[in-house]
């Protein structure tokens, strides 16, 4: 899908909030992530097939910063 950047982008500034105390910042960031899922979904021109799942959220906190 052409729009994985996105979703890994939002999911690493979800991880990263997460990780250094702005909970709303992450609340924010989820709430990003459903949206672009829901808005490429419904688009004429995005792709079929769904957007992989979350990555363990142990995963994404690992990785650097």
């Amino acid at each position: 899908m052409r729009h994985d950047w996105i979703f890994d982008v939002l999911r690493d500034l979800r991880a990263y909030a997460q990780s250094n105390g702005l909970p709303a910042v992450a609340q924010k960031a989820d709430e990003a992530l459903h949206v672009a899922r829901a808005e490429i979904a419904a688009s004429p021109l995005g792709e079929t097939g769904a957007e992989p799942d979350d990555e363990d959220e142990n995963a994404v906190r690992s990785r650097a910063h």
